[in-house]
Parts: C-alpha cells; sequence; structure tokens
C-alpha cells in the first residue's frame, strides 16, 4: 500500500467529491417518509411512514406515466443499442479514415447540445405556423398541416427520433472504441479462411465487445424507471395536450411539486425510483452471471 500511495493521494480528491455529491445526499432519504415543516426542519418534522408513497400509486394518472417510463425507455435502450452498434461497425469498415472521423464528429456533435437548445430546434421543425414541417416538406407531399403540439398521436415517434439523434453519437464512440481494440489478427485470420465481412461481424466483433454491450446495457436497465426530464418536458414545450403520450414519473412529480409544493411526495417518487433501478441492475446482472461469470458486473 506504501509503494502506490502517489496513485490514493490522487484519488482522494475524486473520492471526496464522490462522499460529498452521492453519498452524504443519501441521508436525505428520510425526507420521503416526513411531512415537512420548514418550520420544524427534517429532523423535527412529523413522521408521516409510507403517506407519501400512496400519491405514485393511488392517482388516476399512475398507471399512464408508469407505462409510459417503461415503454419509452425499453425502446431508448433497444433502438441505441442498435443503431450504435450498427454505426460503430459501419465506421470501422470505412476505408477513409478522415470520412470516418467526420462522420464520427457529426453524429457527436449533437450530446454536447443542452436540451432547451434542441427544443427550439424542434420547434423550429413542428410548429404550426412557420414550421419547416407544415410550411414546406408536408404541402410537397401535397398534405395538410398538423398541430403538432396538440395531438399526442405522433409524438412517440417524435421523442423516439429526437432522442436517438442526440444521444446515438455517445454511445457510438463508445462501442467504435472498443471495435478498434480489437487485434487484428483476428481479422487476418478469417480472412485466410474466406469468412465474409458478415460472418467476422457475428463471430469476432460482436462476441469481443460483448462485455462492452453488457455493462452499457445494464447501466441503461438501472435507469429504466428515470425519464431523461428534459426530453419531456423541454422537447414538448409542456403542452398539456400531449400527456397521454409524454407524461413521466419525472415530469409529474415536477408538476406535483409546483401545484402542492410537497418534497416528501417528491423525494417518495425519487426513492421509488432509486430502488427499482437498483433492483432491475441486480437482477440483469444475475441473468447475465448465469450466462457468463466474466461479463457480468458483480
Amino acid at each position: 500500500m506504501k509503494k502506490y500511495w502517489v496513485f490514493y493521494l490522487m484519488m482522494l480528491p475524486a473520492i471526496i467529491i464522490l462522499i460529498i455529491n452521492n453519498y452524504i445526499p443519501m441521508l436525505g432519504t428520510v425526507i420521503a417518509f416526513k411531512d415537512i415543516n420548514y418550520q420544524k426542519g427534517i429532523l423535527g418534522s412529523d413522521w408521516v411512514g409510507f403517506s407519501n408513497f400512496k400519491y405514485l400509486f393511488s392517482t388516476e394518472t399512475a398507471w399512464i406515466i408508469t407505462r409510459n417510463t417503461l415503454l419509452y425507455n425499453t425502446a431508448f435502450i433497444v433502438l441505441t443499442l442498435f443503431f450504435s452498434l450498427a454505426f460503430a461497425i459501419m465506421f470501422n469498415e470505412m476505408r477513409s479514415r478522415w470520412l470516418s472521423k467526420f462522420h464520427q464528429s457529426a453524429m457527436f456533435l449533437p450530446y454536447f447540445l443542452s436540451w432547451v437548445v434542441v427544443s427550439y430546434l424542434v420547434y423550429g421543425f413542428l410548429s404550426a405556423e412557420h414550421g419547416f414541417m407544415n410550411k414546406t416538406l408536408l404541402p410537397f407531399f401535397g398534405v395538410d398541416p398538423i398541430e403538432w403540439y396538440s395531438q399526442s398521436q405522433y409524438w412517440p415517434g417524435i421523442l423516439v427520433i429526437v432522442k436517438l439523434w442526440k444521444e446515438i453519437g455517445y454511445t457510438t464512440v463508445i462501442y467504435m472504441a472498443a471495435i478498434i481494440g480489437i487485434d487484428h489478427e483476428y481479422y487476418e485470420a478469417a480472412l485466410i479462411d474466406g469468412a465474409s465481412k458478415w460472418k467476422q461481424i457475428r463471430k469476432i466483433t460482436l462476441p469481443l465487445i460483448s462485455p462492452v454491450i453488457i455493462v452499457m446495457t445494464l447501466l441503461q436497465i438501472g435507469r429504466i424507471f428515470n425519464a431523461d426530464f428534459g426530453l419531456f418536458f423541454q422537447v414538448t414545450r409542456n403542452a398539456g395536450a400531449l400527456y397521454s403520450t409524454t407524461q413521466v414519473i419525472d415530469t409529474y412529480v415536477y408538476q406535483t411539486f409546483l401545484a402542492i409544493g410537497d418534497i416528501g411526495m417528491s423525494s417518495a417518487a425519487g426513492l421509488v425510483q432509486s430502488i427499482v433501478g437498483f433492483l432491475l441492475i441486480f437482477l440483469a446482472n444475475l441473468a447475465v452471471r448465469r450466462i457468463s461469470k466474466d461479463d457480468a458486473l458483480f
């Protein structure tokens, strides 16, 4: 241990930040079980047991927000995995390294945009009066203008497309890095044996990057009960007409807090999301461990 004291010293700032930002706030979970009185403070407020959790399961919209959250996140996980792998493999097969890097950079750029900026870009496309869709694209095909922000049936597709456009570049770069790390001797041996590109992908590329795929998927599964607040609140412009298909747990909790002002209820929702996420990661990791112990997280 004395031999590596310099490395432990370098780790110390990160460990301190982790403790302050991630572990100390966990003490605040008691808020979920209290009726917070700002005059009495957190410790002095009355205990209410599981009363704060009831509103998540007893309201009329409980099923809708839970369904929307799970379905959207499932779609995001599956489609992000598929398209990220497809693009990563495609970029790796490009003969022009310059062209490959250009496409990677172009795909990665939206990841750095805030959801506020993205919401205005989407509004520029979908605005009823001046949007590109209603003013240019739909008239070109002879289709009548659509009131996008008042018709909820279109938004599952819109949100999935926007999410993929913004986030897919990040995961593509990760898978691309994993593919680049594969020893080229495997592919040279496969070429000697007459293996096609498709067979090389199936028998070499995918199996060798499977640990990265599993880790990325497990981490996403852990957040399947947590929706991307910026996507569902900013991009939809919080339009009430769209709530049936765009309302998720996070936006519902936020709106409930604004209406009632009870941080106990908001904390209860956050605690439920964390517990469910932990259980899902544990169960998914258990399933992976049964198949391959080497690929499991723990």
